[in-house]
């Protein structure tokens, strides 16, 4: 018997075109032999269109963006019913990798690929997975935050503090979003000011954080309670900093792998690596990345619990270094989040 899988992707988020590089990706990849792939594309504007069974890889982006009058009840409608036994969610940002979409598979009670709820909406958002990150005893860089409204209401108050409290250079974020959208290196004032302005266009919440000179260290997790670690690389930008362009336009960026950091650092940052994962109840997959400073301190940056997903993303090369392909790691992933279902079949719901 095939897998029926649900095949999840697109999104209402900044990242929606992100999430579409991803299925193509996915769907060229997967095994065909052993998974019925059921598309479902969840447009800009937030509806759900299910596709016919695929019967090939698309063959283009614009082929996955499904044309129809919608059907988000009856997609909905066949989650209820079990018509997939397991859903693959290709979402990146918010509105999918943020726990939504993840609650809403849980009230189905459907089996899903990668981190739950907790995980998914705390590493989402870059302030709470940080406090987390502080409470478990990892080191970072330092940081604050403050919301659309405080800015608007006391800006000079705000820039104060963040030139007393954080200093030049910073890096301003929008807190719940990734692929690097809306980030932006200041080094003034004028340029914090304008920073402020960009990622306010994303988010309500805004973190920014302390430009430190470092590398760039990443390492792919495996797992849910018993998570592995991938071989570790480094991402060398040849632009100021890592930023939407130089990921998915330019290319504009050298990843070595495996990084070149000793023995004893490798095992150091794998151990941090597995804290983080486990302080966020993660289970699947995570991405996580790290800066190695000078003077040979790992200090967390983040975990991205739905990480680029092409063959030629980091967390995908990272495990082909580590002797796992493309269509394994797919068929990985599937495995872990059965297996967690099933894992969470063991709790009782009465008294």
């Amino acid at each position: 018997m095939k897998t029926k899988l649900g095949l999840l992707y697109g999104g209402k988020s900044a990242e929606h075109k992100v999430s579409l590089q991803t299925a193509k990706a996915v769907t060229a990849a997967i095994d065909l032999n052993k998974f019925d792939v059921y598309p479902v594309y969840i447009s800009i504007d937030g509806t759900w269109t299910e596709g016919e069974k695929l019967k090939a890889p698309a063959a283009s982006v614009e082929e996955l963006q499904l044309k129809g009058n919608g059907g988000t009840e009856r997609v909905l409608s066949m989650l209820a019913q079990k018509k997939y036994d397991v859903v693959f969610p290709l979402l990146h940002g918010p509105n999918g990798e943020d726990g939504t979409v993840q609650g809403l598979l849980e009230v189905l009670d459907v089996p899903y690929v990668g981190n739950g709820v907790l995980a998914s909406s705390a590493g989402m958002d870059k302030v709470t997975m940080k406090h987390i990150f502080a409470q478990a005893g990892l080191k970072q860089v330092k940081f604050t935050h403050m919301t659309r409204t405080e800015w608007e209401n006391e800006q000079e108050a705000v820039c104060d503090k963040i030139e007393n409290e954080i200093g030049w250079p910073c890096f301003v974020k929008p807190a719940n979003l990734g692929s690097s959208v809306g980030i932006s290196k200041c080094q003034s004032k004028k340029e914090l000011i304008a920073a402020m302005e960009e990622a306010y266009q994303f988010d309500r919440k805004v973190i920014v954080e302390e430009g430190v000179t470092a590398r760039e260290i990443e390492v792919g997790i495996l797992g849910n309670d018993a998570p592995e670690c991938s071989v570790i690389g480094e991402i060398v930008p040849k632009k100021d900093f890592y930023d939407y362009k130089a990921k998915y336009e330019d290319g504009d960026t050298a990843l070595i792998i495996p990084a070149e950091i000793t023995e004893k650092q490798q095992v150091e940052m794998k151990e941090l690596a597995i804290r983080a994962f486990q302080s966020l109840d993660c289970s699947g997959l995570v991405r996580a990345d790290f800066f190695l400073t000078e003077s040979g301190d790992f200090l967390i940056n983040e975990v991205n619990t739905m990480p680029g997903f092409t063959p030629f993303s980091m967390f995908p090369l990272l495990w082909k270094e580590a002797g796992v392909d493309y269509p394994q790691l797919i068929e990985k992933m599937i495995e872990l989040g059965i297996e967690r279902y099933k894992e969470k079949q063991k709790i009782k719901y009465t008294v």
